[in-house]
């Protein structure tokens, strides 16, 4: 049986922390950098405070017609230093997101994780390589963290330069 425990990876992103804060907390703009996250919207007034709910679409490249949705709760909302989320699925453990922010050199050094707080049930593990078509999704989990590292750069980098002063 398949195991996720704990993965994180780091890239400097030439923007401010607060920046990137920014995109990462409103995370209605999570479909711009996630390779698995189709659509988001906030479930209650929300914003990025801890305790507010939000509602994920997520799926899998492998089999893109099946998606499913979770309900992530925000764990941690500390504007140019820490964002982070637990997401709790049936049958499917309870992961925890984070992103951290630390300024470095004239950008940011962002680092996203994630860590199992509570593990897959083998009627998840049937799910997921069954159904979702993703027998190794450790791979899956880690390849996707390096590439919404990336997309996120990307993305980050755009905002900043557009809100910049014309020289």
């Amino acid at each position: 049986m398949q195991t996720l425990g704990r993965a994180e990876e780091s890239v400097h992103v030439e923007a401010t922390p607060q920046t990137v804060y920014d995109l990462v907390a409103d995370v209605t703009r999570t479909p711009e950098y996630s390779p698995e996250v189709d659509e988001v919207v906030w479930l209650d007034d929300g914003g990025p405070r801890v305790g507010a709910r939000f509602r994920a679409r997520n799926r899998v490249e492998a089999h893109p017609r099946f998606s499913w949705h979770n309900k992530p709760i925000v764990m941690a909302a500390e504007p140019g230093r820490e964002f982070a989320f637990a997401r709790t699925e049936a049958c499917c453990g309870t992961l925890v997101w984070r992103y951290r922010f630390e300024p470095e050199g004239t950008g940011t050094r962002v680092t996203e994780s994630y860590e199992v707080a509570r593990p897959v049930r083998r009627i998840g593990w049937f799910i997921i390589g069954t159904l979702g078509r993703d027998p190794d999704r450790m791979t899956t989990m880690r390849e996707g963290l390096h590439e919404s590292l990336q997309r996120l750069k990307r993305v980050a980098e755009a905002d900043a330069a557009s809100s910049a002063p014309a020289p």
